[in-house]
């Protein structure tokens, strides 16, 4: 078995305090039609099956690119949907029935003490299944710490331009859900 050099658990997270009320961020956090707009590396969601909105189970396919030019498609199945507090998903590169994911996705929202404002929290946690992230550090174990934090920091950096693009959308009214 391969050494997993602290890939799976691998965690970050971003908690902002935006001038938006909960009640308009939450169709906003799930319009995923709108996601290539504001993040920096997906650049396109849409729903599976069927499903046209967040619900435990919902499948949605996305795609990724990253800064080196890869371009990924996987699938995605939501498991957190309480509107308007928590919308979460795992993701997969191959049918969730056979793979193991590699990545857990998820937004929790909180009213601010202000009623105009939201504490959103957006959060990565690394899964088991393979990844490119996973793919990186062991080609190059002997930096797989700094390959793994370089990563999360993007991460990181990414939650934040894209909670921010959002907020921007809602404020200057350019929603088109």
């Amino acid at each position: 078995m391969d050494e997993d050099f602290g890939v799976t658990g691998a965690h970050t997270e971003v908690e902002l305090l935006v001038d938006v009320p909960i009640d308009e961020l939450w169709p906003v956090i799930t319009d995923l039609s709108r996601y290539g707009d504001w993040s920096p590396e997906c650049t396109y969601a849409a729903w599976l099956d069927g499903w046209t909105g967040p619900e435990v189970g919902a499948r949605y396919e996305a795609r990724n690119r990253f800064p080196d030019g890869l371009v990924t498609q996987v699938l995605c199945v939501v498991t957190a949907a309480t509107a308007p507090y928590a919308f979460g998903w795992d993701v997969y590169g191959g049918d969730p029935g056979t793979h193991e994911p590699f990545a857990a996705w998820r937004y929790d929202l909180r009213p601010a003490v202000r009623p105009v404002q939201t504490v959103v929290r957006q959060s990565f946690t690394h899964g088991p299944g393979d990844s490119g992230a996973r793919a990186a550090v062991r080609a190059d174990p002997a930096n797989a710490a700094a390959i793994l934090q370089g990563r999360l920091d993007q991460l990181r950096h990414n939650m934040k331009s894209t909670i921010g693009a959002m907020v921007c959308d809602v404020v200057q009214g350019d929603r088109a859900v």
